[in-house]
């Protein structure tokens, strides 16, 4: 359960396991959270993006009918406008946490975040993208790119906020005429001095271990 009074896409990705990624203590020190979620029916589905500060202040959000082949697709195409939305919102030094509840969609980022990292190497294990979707994971690899710092944890689809956005577009249309924010987190992560606390599930760890184990 999200710790009271905190910014819910920082408790959700506190909590939400990162694939492929050590989730350290320092992991809820995001500039930014971006969760995206795609829908998909034989009338028509929907795309929907959350973007906050780490500080809870709200960034961006969308709420855009879509008419996509799949599921799959849908997800990808999320991911795709909320990276995009940020990267013209948040300086290229930003660290970014990323929601999402599609398991490989969440993995994948986290191969390309890891493959950013190391190009030599390349990903520790083959991507799994859909084939429908690679245009668009094309563009995801080159905003993960863009971004100093990104990684995505896997959330419960009931918990996602993005999730009414996108199965309901034509009842949230209104978000998209929300005036443009540019939000800079109070806090500066390039200070030295700024404290890593680590979040609940490691602060309250038993049994003497280090909470940087």
């Amino acid at each position: 359960m999200a710790a009271y009074g905190r910014p819910t896409l920082r408790d959700l990705f506190d909590e939400s396991p990162t694939p492929h990624i050590a989730h350290p203590p320092r992991t809820h020190h995001r500039d930014y959270y971006v969760a995206c979620d795609g829908s998909f029916r034989d009338g028509g589905g929907g795309l929907g993006v959350v973007i906050e500060t780490r500080d809870g202040e709200l960034v961006a959000r969308r709420s855009l009918p879509d008419r996509v082949p799949d599921n799959n697709v849908a997800e990808y195409r999320a991911l795709h406008l909320g990276l995009d939305l940020l990267a013209a919102r948040a300086p290229s030094d930003a660290r970014v946490g990323v929601l999402v509840d599609h398991d490989d969609l969440a993995a994948n980022v986290n191969r390309a975040t890891i493959a950013t990292r190391q190009p030599a190497l390349g990903p520790p294990h083959p991507y799994r993208v859909p084939s429908a979707t690679r245009h668009h994971w094309r563009g995801i690899r080159a905003r993960i790119a863009g971004f100093r710092e990104l990684r995505a944890a896997r959330i419960d689809s009931g918990e996602n906020p993005a999730h009414s956005l996108a199965n309901a577009p034509r009842q949230y249309a209104h978000v998209n005429r929300e005036p443009a924010r540019c939000v800079i987190p109070r806090e500066s992560l390039a200070d030295p001095d700024h404290t890593q606390i680590p979040p609940p599930s490691r602060a309250d760890r038993h049994g003497g271990a280090n909470a940087s184990d």
